[in-house]
């Protein structure tokens, strides 16, 4: 029985079934999904089929993302943010012109009833972004902060490690939980193509929507498995790079 943590997808099936398929997933896993699933790669709306029908065999937990929120509110209006649009928002749009109205729906009520964040029994936390709250993440003033956020990951590559846990000046925010899980900032933005751990924080968002992989982590033995790098699984598709 196994509890596996799965980085930002951002449209890339193909990379989401390999990564599964290294996993070896069985039915008593429990799969951590980070957020993110759309925007970037040609296949958003099968990747939520996929997740949809994945979550009818296998227990798992679908933690909102920020481009999530975007695609949500698509679908629910019909209205095109246009900061969406040109950050992977087009290529979502596109990948449901085969989709029918009532599938639309579907995925609708797929993204609504995502959590923003989930504790799990053990006292580990999982976020898409972060948050800000030294009282954690009951106290959160501004729900956008746990897709949004960056500061949470900034300040744990950045502590010192020569300060202990039990000094007076050790962030409050990563006291609350035994270890935090993030998404939603590439560590490939530091020069890293495998997930990163800082103080209690591990980031295993590695870079799928850009020129990285989907990575996945098994949360006891910290193994981590990876899909191909996405513009090989892609190779006639830009994601969101710009060149």
């Amino acid at each position: 029985m196994r509890t596996v943590a799965i980085g930002d997808i951002h449209g890339g099936l193909r990379a989401l079934t390999q990564v599964l398929n290294k996993v070896e997933v069985k039915d008593e896993d429990t799969l951590i999904f980070m957020g993110d699933y759309v925007d970037g790669w040609s296949e958003s709306a099968q990747v939520i089929q996929f997740l949809i029908e994945l979550s009818e065999k296998i227990n798992c937990v679908f933690i909102k993302g920020n481009h999530d929120v975007w695609c949500e509110n698509w679908l629910r209006s019909e209205d095109v943010n246009p900061v969406w649009y040109i950050h992977g928002g087009k290529e979502t749009i596109e990948s449901y012109e085969l989709f029918s109205e009532e599938e639309k729906k579907q995925h609708l009520a797929f993204f609504e009833n995502m959590p923003l964040y989930h504790l799990d029994d053990e006292n580990r936390l999982f976020v898409h972004a972060g948050f800000t709250s030294m009282h954690g993440v009951a106290k959160e003033v501004y729900k956008e902060t746990f897709y949004f956020d960056r500061t949470l990951w900034e300040m744990a590559l950045t502590l010192d490690k020569s300060i202990s846990e039990d000094a007076l000046v050790y962030p409050k925010r990563l006291k609350h939980y035994k270890e935090i899980y993030i998404g939603h900032t590439p560590t490939t933005n530091f020069n890293s193509n495998v997930p990163m751990h800082a103080a209690n924080v591990w980031n295993i968002d590695t870079g799928a929507a850009f020129k990285g992989k989907v990575s996945a982590m098994d949360l006891s033995s910290k193994e981590v498995f990876q899909s191909d790098n996405l513009p090989a699984l892609y190779p006639d598709e830009k994601g969101r790079n710009k060149d």
